[in-house]
């Protein structure tokens, strides 16, 4: 597991989902006590059977309204980020699925127009503009991350930041 934001790629591609995307879809009960290897390989398979086979590091889940809401197993944005999801892009957050997502260091960014977002498309994320690049040309904008939060995405999440934090302190 990475402990740092992934190298800028050439572009990710994707993965379109509706609203309300509950946490056990992206974390089956049944797999919880499994560990995040095997709990990954069934991420999201109810809304979109094969998902975790085809996701590839760098890929952007985009999604609707609300997404992870539901229980607050930190084990969601886990399997997400194992995946290698570089960030998910919605118009709404469940709050405790925003805050795990950043505690974990994967990016979760609210955007409130997600429509030219295309499943299947390519796009580049920028994360310290919040913008995204589509295959077209054209940039969407989204709800800019606060400088701190920032600094906690690109150390890898809140336990390695803290660990930097209180090494540099010594």
């Amino acid at each position: 597991m990475t402990t740092a934001l992934p190298e800028p790629q050439p572009g990710g591609r994707i993965w379109r989902f509706g609203d309300n995307v509950d946490t056990d879809a992206m974390a089956p009960g049944a797999y919880m006590k499994a560990g995040i290897e095997e709990l990954s390989r069934h991420c999201l398979a109810g809304p979109r059977p094969g998902f975790a086979a085809a996701v590839r590091r760098g890929d952007l889940l985009v999604a609707g309204c609300n997404f992870g809401l539901g229980s607050s197993r930190e084990q969601a944005p886990q399997a997400l980020k194992h995946l290698g999801v570089a960030a998910v892009i919605a118009p709404s957050f469940a709050g405790l699925f925003y805050r795990n997502a950043i505690n974990l260091g994967l990016p979760v960014l609210v955007c409130h127009d997600t429509s030219p977002l295309r499943d299947g498309a390519m796009a580049r994320l920028d994360l310290d503009s919040a913008t995204l690049a589509l295959e077209d040309g054209r940039r969407l904008a989204c709800e800019p991350i606060p400088a701190f939060l920032l600094d906690l995405l690109r150390a890898g999440g809140l336990m390695p930041h803290l660990k930097a934090r209180l090494a540099g302190a010594g």
